[in-house]
């Protein structure tokens, strides 16, 4: 049949080109995700070449030769679907970056004219970028891995911020850890509370520096923290005789100034709601591992009121090194849940901001880098720790921090 052999030329032409691209890919993974999306493109191409057929044989359902073109039709939804169920299903389960959003898009779209193509466009899209984009992550990081870029003199300590702990199920710092150890990098974790004040998580996180110094020999650590968790370094450093042991610390979108719009809920929120937001909140932590949290503690040291009395009394440590981080969403719709909504209040009181924290509260110490992207999206809260896991064009949040305990590294540290 005609319909066979354009289906067998087409499908041959675009998988001999496609698989060119498949057979340098390094994980089984991003190999299953690539030849989903070689399968779900070559339904696409070649499911057009074979509708256009069809319509062009038409005239055959009036001349006498229905029943050939009725089997061509059902050819064509067999093939057809053969190879979009292979495609879809293999996407579907290798993929990380397309996500439950566009996974239910594809299942509700499935079924409606024009918008199923435009949502499989998308996932194929989005899939296409992953096995590149991860492929080229683990090829860069095999070719300098003699390098040791991230090597540093002291080990690297990593603090987390408000409402969550270090877990080893779930990473607080997404997927940078792991290219940092690739890269040479020695790593820790602060292990400390998630919901309480600065000053009993500044304990804790000297008692851990104590810890891995008593551990592995080294006399300092690099300090590098998100969130709360710079402030809580902060005062560990000068409050909890830790300026010693620490060469540097970099704050990654610390609120140094506190968050404005903070001191207004506390102020207008009824004693009442607070306590109740904040059972809820305790009863939670202490679910997922606090001995004692204390919402209000926590909440009350982000604030810009609290956070004026904070750098009053906390002075930086000479003969450590100072650096911090900020980014900022460009709109609110390109942050994840809550990120999303909370923008809009933050920018009321704070200005521009990452959707937690306002620009003018990230800088502090010696140096300062601010982080943005071109375009609608921008760089969250989140995004700047790799929380969500999500590859952004135009920030690659792993490099970024190759680069970041690369130049540690460079300074001596």
């Amino acid at each position: 049949m005609m319909e066979i052999l354009i289906w067998l030329l087409a499908f041959g032409i675009l998988n001999l080109i496609l698989s060119f691209s498949v057979r340098k890919i390094p994980l089984k993974r991003l190999k299953v995700c690539a030849y989903g999306c070689r399968m779900l493109i070559c339904f696409l191409v070649s499911c057009s070449v074979e509708i256009v057929y069809l319509i062009i044989r038409i005239p055959m359902l009036f001349n006498g030769s229905s029943k050939e073109w009725l089997l061509s039709l059902l050819f064509v939804i067999l093939t057809e679907s053969i190879l979009f169920w292979i495609g879809i299903i293999c996407v579907y389960l290798s993929s990380k970056q397309i996500g439950l959003k566009w996974r239910l898009i594809g299942i509700i779209c499935g079924w409606i004219p024009v918008a199923n193509i435009i949502a499989l466009l998308n996932i194929i899209r989005i899939a296409s970028y992953e096995y590149k984009f991860e492929s080229y992550r683990i090829n860069i990081n095999n070719q300098r891995k003699n390098q040791q870029l991230c090597k540093t003199k002291y080990p690297i300590l990593l603090v987390h911020g408000v409402f969550f702990r270090d877990s080893e199920y779930f990473n607080y710092w997404g997927r940078i850890p792991k290219d940092l150890e690739e890269n040479g990098a020695s790593i820790y974790y602060g292990n400390h509370h998630s919901a309480a004040s600065v000053s009993d998580c500044g304990n804790e996180l000297a008692n851990r520096i104590k810890e891995i110094i008593n551990e592995t020999g080294c006399e300092k650590v690099n300090i590098i923290a998100h969130s709360k968790g710079g402030l809580d370094s902060r005062y560990a450093i000068s409050k909890c005789g830790m300026a010693d042991f620490v060469a540097s610390l970099t704050t990654i979108n610390t609120p140094h100034r506190g968050c404005e719009f903070a001191d207004y809920l506390l102020n207008i929120m009824p004693s009442g709601l607070k306590e109740a937001v904040a059972s809820a909140y305790n009863t939670t932590l202490h679910k997922l591992g606090d001995e004692n949290p204390d919402f209000i503690a926590a909440v009350t040291d982000l604030t810009a009121s609290s956070c004026e009395r904070f750098n009053n009394e906390i002075f930086d440590a000479s003969g450590v090194y100072y650096k911090s981080v900020g980014s900022k969403m460009n709109q609110a719709s390109s942050g994840r849940f809550p990120l999303n909504f909370s923008h809009h209040l933050v920018k009321y009181f704070d200005g521009a901001n990452d959707g937690l924290v306002g620009e003018k509260s990230f800088m502090w110490g010696n140096d300062y880098e601010f982080l943005t992207i071109n375009g609608k999206r921008g760089i969250s809260h989140g995004d700047v720790i790799d929380l969500n896991r999500e590859n952004i064009k135009g920030f690659d949040v792993r490099e970024y921090y190759v680069k970041l305990v690369n130049s540690l590294k460079e300074k001596g540290f």
